[in-house]
């Protein structure tokens, strides 16, 4: 009996903790990009508010590298408690399954989606001494026997890059990439006259657009943009069906018990739909987009096949 009660007790303590409701301790929110970035930002946003429903901290951590599969991968191989969750991106999750020859992790495999949190589409801009004022103008521009139409990008497996290739790709069209060390060198040359056309963040362009340093000729979503919405998307301007976004949500290590992701899906889904946390996503190029868990496996999957395309037919390659 001496040694039958000591196992009872710490049975008994077992049992308890294992029943304790969740959350019950501080989670983990780990964002694959360096602070101050889209990625990082939004984590932020979801982990103060988080905070102040359910009552446990959550904690930020940046972990970037390689696209954002360092960090992704450190949570994919993490324990599938609910205390370790990813704010993934669509490089991660979907794009690098294809761009990187040895990939650590399979996001189809290794994470269990939990909530969608927003898309962000980009702009098509040329330089205002262009003679180009529609996708219409560009693609008939493109086609032109000798044309040399040239596109930067912040490099090789960029979102610029990769929706310039499923353009060219979609419309069977042809367009030299320049590739840059940023965004902002790509945006520079543009302005300076020495790209021809430019599928760029909306955020950065907006006040170059605004002052007619740059046209807007189209979004990449399938919706306009709250922040110009006077432009059409590609799809309105006559390729049916184009869309591409960088999107982003959070996901958890495969395992992780049902009841907590219907946990945080519905915490999340009520965060999401606060109008000061709409307008901050807003704010940040990004549009409103379907909470639920199923909808979001679902487009991780299509993106991941589509993606894998239009790297192959461009060639991309990232060492």
């Amino acid at each position: 009996m001496r040694i039958i009660f000591p196992m009872l007790a710490a049975l008994a303590v077992w049992s308890g903790a294992a029943a304790q409701p969740y959350p019950s301790k501080p989670i983990r929110f780990v964002s694959a990009f360096a602070a101050g970035g889209t990625t990082d930002i939004l984590a932020r946003l979801l982990a103060d508010r988080f905070r102040e429903q359910v009552g446990q901290p959550v904690v930020v951590e940046n972990r970037p590298g390689a696209g954002g599969n360092v960090g992704s991968d450190f949570v994919a191989k993490s324990a599938p408690d609910g205390y370790t969750l990813l704010m993934g991106a669509s490089g991660p999750l979907a794009v690098n399954v294809s761009l990187f020859q040895n990939m650590p992790f399979d996001p189809r495999r290794d994470f269990v989606p939990i909530i969608q949190i927003t898309a962000a589409p980009l702009v098509v801009v040329v330089p205002p001494s262009s003679t180009i004022h529609s996708v219409q103008e560009l693609l008939a521009e493109a086609r032109k026997p000798g044309a040399r139409l040239n596109y930067g990008s912040a490099g090789p497996g960029s979102p610029q890059h990769i929706t310039a290739e499923l353009f060219k790709y979609t419309a069977k069209v042809d367009m030299t990439h320049v590739p840059y060390k940023s965004a902002g060198q790509s945006i520079a040359d543009l302005l300076g006259g020495q790209l021809s056309v430019n599928f760029e963040s909306i955020i950065p362009v907006i006040p170059h657009v605004k002052a007619g340093k740059l046209r807007a000729l189209a979004v990449t979503g399938a919706q306009r943009s709250p922040l110009m919405p006077e432009v059409p998307t590609i799809a309105e301007s006559g390729m049916a069906g184009f869309e591409s976004t960088a999107w982003y949500g959070v996901v958890a290590p495969a395992g992780t018990p049902p009841e907590i992701i219907r946990r945080l899906n519905a915490e999340f889904g009520k965060i999401l739909t606060q109008p000061d946390i709409r307008q901050r996503i807003t704010d940040l190029g990004g549009l409103q987009v379907p909470f639920s868990a199923e909808h979001f496996g679902k487009l991780i999957h299509t993106e991941i096949e589509k993606w894998a395309l239009v790297v192959k037919a461009a060639n991309i390659k990232v060492e």
